[in-house]
């Protein structure tokens, strides 16, 4: 494994599943590297935006439990070069039964698993919350990618989630990539004062661009395809296309 970037949010509504849909596709697709998704949030919606039905299919639960070898789940997507492992909704619970339960070193068993896969980049969906699966992933990643939107919510919940990686990075090695913001309006009233606090929560972290909200986002999304399948001409598919190139330069 190369790298390991963790997608991550406080809250929920920052795009951080399309970011990770779209990122990886990017990669893949443009920058021809091998890349795996993991759908790390028990709602499963990286796995539909991929058009795969997540009661069809295993998540990394029953790997975490040791039920199963981590390739048994993998799976190849419309993406050449580009494979997910799907979530399902018993992956919200898993930390509380079977083997993890009496693990005091579960957080770790992540990390140990994806040491054995050979693919350039490994993208983690977590959950939009501070739990289990977000400090798992967190801890299995050398980078997070830091998802929000220009609202108040969502940039007050950016300095919780700081503390909280710092918690992290204490014990383990974690890198804050950058923080990408979604749904930018570029005439926003209270751009600057959102900006300020990205920069003073995340100082030097703020990449230049900024993902515009596209209606073709979500039309990808119904027939299980990024949008650079669907349409590539996209204001999305742009940005996410530059947003891949900064990240690029980054690692």
């Amino acid at each position: 494994m190369k790298q390991a970037i963790a997608i991550s949010s406080f809250k929920g509504g920052t795009a951080k599943t399309s970011t990770a849909l779209h990122i990886g596709s990017a990669f893949a697709k443009f920058h021809k590297k091998r890349v795996l998704l993991i759908d790390f949030d028990a709602q499963a919606n990286l796995t539909t935006g991929l058009g795969f039905d997540p009661d069809a299919h295993d998540s990394l639960a029953p790997v975490l439990q040791g039920e199963k070898k981590v390739k048994d789940v993998i799976r190849s997507t419309c993406v050449k070069n580009m494979d997910l492992i799907p979530a399902d909704t018993w992956l919200e619970r898993v930390e509380v039964t079977g083997a993890l339960a009496a693990d005091r070193y579960s957080h770790e068993r992540l990390r140990d698993i994806l040491q054995e896969l050979d693919y350039d980049l490994i993208i983690i969906d977590t959950p939009p919350s501070l739990c289990w699966l977000t400090e798992s992933a967190l801890i299995a990643a050398q980078h997070t990618l830091v998802c929000a939107t220009p609202e108040f919510y969502s940039v007050k919940g950016l300095e919780r989630l700081s503390q909280f990686m710092e918690s992290i990075s204490q014990r383990h090695p974690l890198n804050v990539l950058g923080v990408l913001l979604s749904f930018w309006n570029i005439r926003g009233k209270s751009n600057a004062a959102f900006l300020d606090v990205v920069e003073r929560t995340f100082p030097k972290k703020l990449l230049t661009t900024k993902v515009r909200r596209d209606v073709r986002v979500s039309e990808a999304s119904i027939h299980g395809k990024p949008v650079f399948e669907t349409d590539k001409d996209s204001r999305a598919g742009e940005d996410y296309r530059s947003v891949t190139k900064e990240l690029l330069k980054r690692l």
